[in-house]
């Protein structure tokens, strides 16, 4: 336990550190949130690599560099933030709640990265968010995002929110499932022990968007929500139950 308190403290100070970094020096970085995504990209592979946790990337040529795409992953830790920060191998936008960007200099170090704030419970402001997303979507930008809304608290994979979804048919975006096995062994949800150990990051093949219309929206969401769990059983009883 000693060991996770100090490596909490260090991760706080770390964020701290690189926060009021971004935050201060952002008008002098040359290719502004480019810049902040290397940054945000070194921060997460150093968080990573204190913890002892070692992430293995299968899929990788799934995510395409020359158009967008929704990346949607399972969710059952923070550390599945520093999983897609450090492996995710493009720049992308982020959807996250609005909780975090009340934390000071951090919330305005994250809007430099090009996370957009989104607030489930407050559906107008939602749809705000969404509008926003599709914006940079059209600009080319890629988006990340957990379309359960929040960790789960075990291994199961819960509901998807729809908005997601929404916003692949409006945008016309494929959506690319990415399964991420062993993150809640590192550090479940309303704990902060960190346990050293092995993660899979699985990226699926994408799915072709073209294919729904607003009538099969559940259709769209069964299918990412099924490629998740098939990749994330197939991963968890091949080969990260042996390498425990």
């Amino acid at each position: 336990m000693l060991r996770s308190a100090f490596l909490v403290c260090i991760g706080l100070l770390l964020t701290g550190f690189i926060s009021v970094f971004i935050t201060i020096f952002y008008p002098l970085f040359p290719h502004g949130e480019y810049t902040v995504h290397r940054i945000a990209r070194f921060w997460a592979k150093t968080c990573l690599a204190l913890s002892g946790v070692k992430v293995t990337v299968e899929g990788e040529e799934n995510i395409r560099r020359d158009t967008p795409q929704i990346v949607m992953a399972n969710h059952q830790s923070w550390y599945d933030i520093f999983i897609m920060l450090a492996y995710i191998p493009i720049p992308f936008s982020w959807l996250a709640k609005k909780e975090l960007f009340r934390i000071p200099a951090f919330g305005i170090a994250i809007r430099r990265l090009g996370v957009i704030e989104i607030d489930r419970k407050n559906r107008p402001d939602a749809v705000k968010s969404l509008d926003s997303a599709a914006v940079r979507i059209k600009g080319g930008k890629s988006v990340v995002t957990f379309p359960e809304g929040t960790r789960s608290m075990d291994t199961s994979v819960q509901p998807f929110k729809k908005g997601v979804f929404h916003l692949a048919l409006d945008t016309g975006v494929n959506v690319v499932p990415a399964a991420i096995v062993g993150s809640h062994e590192v550090m479940p949800k309303r704990s902060l022990r960190i346990t050293p150990g092995k993660v899979w990051l699985v990226i699926g093949k994408p799915v072709p968007v073209a294919e729904y219309n607003a009538g099969t929206l559940e259709n769209l969401i069964a299918r990412a929500r099924n490629e998740i769990i098939s990749k994330y059983n197939e991963t968890r009883s091949c080969r990260y139950d042996s390498a425990r």
